[in-house]
């Protein structure tokens, strides 16, 4: 009884641990470098039980620390969102993204079960070697079907808190975030055999082992040593395999840029009687002198006046567009497309210049939508769902597209997408100079939200080694370099600016690259392959050997 109830104990702390570092590796706490060893006790945990208990407690700890970074969510209510809904989408969401934690869980043992499985054999020796890696491998690929699934929800990956030490980062212009997360986790594996043979003599006793076959002293020590050089060696390797696609490219044009952030309310709720142009007018007011050669609106700018394609919204274009001294001008609206007498609504950035007929030059459709916001699933049959939606009407996904500033290729991202790796690949493969990334989280306004959401941009900009563009009706509002590094529209302290207006003149360098990252040229290809494979060697038995 006492035993069992000292692997409870070892059990709910490690659960604990985890979900506490792997929490405050995040905003708001921003302990960037926690996320390291994060995963240690859980992973020691790991390669002592059985698959199915790893899954509980993988779950168990997973929901913890999902429940506390989606904390946010509940800020929603102050905009007319129905609080039994609100918290009932906190707790699914908390609870799906903790199945994949379990999914993780369950391979993850799984495999070092396999491992103890073959430790009498020479097999165990080249096992007990690969085990970390392919954990590593393992996670990445749990990730990417986190991202992917269900439309996705690509939020929080490992590797997107090492955003905040970009010359860490780099690794991810090679294979992505996905990669990113990979190494932390080998870091992690390192950390977890470290303190798994410092501390197995007081740990309750293991459900399962992976001692290797019997060898000798000196063998003992050439594998112990291997064990922690090998992933050691990867990670560097991973480094310095990254750094020379950093190498800097000539400049060969300036974009002069005004990032205004309006702070509107949020859309859904009631807004103050109030001249719609005047918040505008005082900011761009502000910039006018820098003369831009384009001014960046946040999602939902034109809400006020009307469809993209609007006469009010192409007379508040250049209105905007001559307060700021002849500037370009983008900024998110919705818009309404008739085709074959059938009606689709689309979450759109429009693009106008003063400098052509009617304003308007083209529009963006939002490509990836968020589901029980932008639409409900299944509603486009069974239309008495799209009541449901909080906006009211169920939207359409569009398609890619570059908008043409002077030869400047200009990628437009909409709120969500700056998460969704792939959507920013294809940009920069599509041959991107710039990504402007508009955005509207004045839903979760007075909450950490704005903060969290732009933290996943900045790998995007070190994927694709393009700069973004990034405006927040209510923050965060910004540019972040190819490199990672972030410039900040910032309050008084020298924090991001969040729930005030403000605005930001940036001179964005603009090189036309031959060649792209190798992220995005190859895309996820390797890492899927990868996961297929370890997938296979997992659930498919080796052969052994008959006995002699």
């Amino acid at each position: 009884m006492k035993a069992e109830h000292m692997r409870s104990v070892w059990k709910i702390l490690a659960a604990t641990l985890t979900a506490c570092i792997l929490w405050a590796a995040y905003p708001p706490r921003g302990e960037a470098y926690g996320i390291l060893f994060a995963l240690v006790p859980m992973l020691a945990l790991t390669r002592l039980v059985k698959p199915g208990t790893a899954t509980r407690w993988w779950f168990a700890s997973g929901f913890a620390f999902w429940f506390a970074t989606l904390a946010w969510m509940p800020a929603v209510c102050k905009n007319n969102g129905p609080w039994p809904l609100v918290v009932l989408g906190w707790m699914g969401l908390a609870a799906l993204c903790s199945g994949y934690f379990a999914l993780f869980g369950f391979l993850s043992a799984t495999l070092w079960r396999k491992v103890a499985a073959l430790h009498k054999d020479h097999l165990g020796v080249w096992a007990a070697l690969a085990a970390p890696i392919l954990e590593a491998v393992l996670w990445a690929g749990v990730e990417w079907l986190r991202g992917v699934l269900f439309t996705g929800f690509a939020w929080n990956f490992l590797g997107t808190a090492l955003g905040d030490y970009p010359s860490f980062a780099v690794p991810a212009r090679l294979g992505g975030v996905y990669l990113l997360s990979a190494l932390v986790v080998l870091a992690n594996g390192i950390f977890t055999t470290m303190a798994l043979r410092a501390l197995r003599p007081m740990l309750p006793t293991a459900e399962t082992t992976t001692e290797t076959p019997a060898l000798s002293a000196t063998q003992q020590r050439i594998l112990r040593f291997l064990e922690t050089a090998l992933p050691l060696l990867l990670i560097w390797a991973a480094l310095e395999a990254a750094r020379p696609t950093q190498t800097p490219q000539p400049v060969l044009s300036t974009l002069r840029v005004a990032l205004i952030q309006r702070n509107a309310p949020c859309v859904f709720s009631q807004r103050d009687a109030e001249d719609p142009y005047q918040p505008f007018f005082g900011l761009l007011d502000k910039v006018a002198l820098a003369r831009p050669d384009l001014v960046v609106l946040a999602e939902s700018a034109f809400a006020e006046f009307g469809t993209a394609r609007s006469d009010r919204a192409r007379q508040a274009a250049l209105h905007f567009a001559n307060r700021a001294g002849g500037a370009a001008v983008i900024g998110g609206a919705d818009d309404a497309v008739y085709s074959n007498g059938v009606k689709r609504v689309y979450n759109a950035a429009a693009y106008y210049s003063p400098h052509v007929e009617n304003a308007l030059v083209d529009v963006y459709h939002k490509q990836h939508l968020v589901p029980f916001g932008e639409y409900i699933f299944l509603d486009k049959w069974i239309t008495p769902l799209q009541r449901l939606s909080p906006i009211g009407v169920s939207l359409h996904p569009g398609e890619p597209k570059l908008f043409d500033l002077d030869g400047v290729k200009i990628a437009p991202l909409i709120c969500f997408e700056d998460t969704d790796p792939t959507l920013a690949r294809r940009a920069a493969a599509d041959g991107a100079d710039v990504i402007v990334l508009i955005t509207n989280d004045s839903w979760f306004s007075q909450s950490v939200e704005a903060e969290q959401h732009a933290h996943q941009a900045i790998m995007r900009a070190i994927e694709t080694g393009l700069p973004i563009l990034r405006v927040g009706n209510s923050g965060v509002t910004g540019i972040i370099t190819p490199s990672g590094h972030t410039r900040w529209l910032t309050d008084g302290a020298g924090r991001p600016l969040v729930d005030q207006p403000g605005c930001q003149i940036e001179s964005v360098p603009i090189v036309r690259q031959a060649t792209r990252t190798p992220y995005v040229r190859v895309g996820d290809s390797p890492l899927l392959v990868l996961f297929a494979l370890t997938m296979l060697g997992l659930f498919l038995p080796f052969p052994r050997r008959s006995a002699a």
